[in-house]
């Protein structure tokens, strides 16, 4: 058993959850609605780029 990312919440971490590691489908679709609407975000680190003026 593992938390859900989302809600906490003690899920079956196999291959017998369809939604795992979520417990449910509608933790799921939480999730990938927050991805869809880029709530998560990975930060560029790359250098700036220079302006051509």
């Amino acid at each position: 058993m593992v938390p859900c990312p989302q809600c906490g919440e003690q899920a079956e971490y196999s291959s017998e959850n369809p939604y795992r590691p979520f417990c449910s489908k509608r933790c799921r679709l939480i999730d990938l609605g927050q991805w869809a609407s880029e709530s998560y975000r990975i930060p560029d680190t790359g250098p700036k780029p220079e302006n051509d003026e």
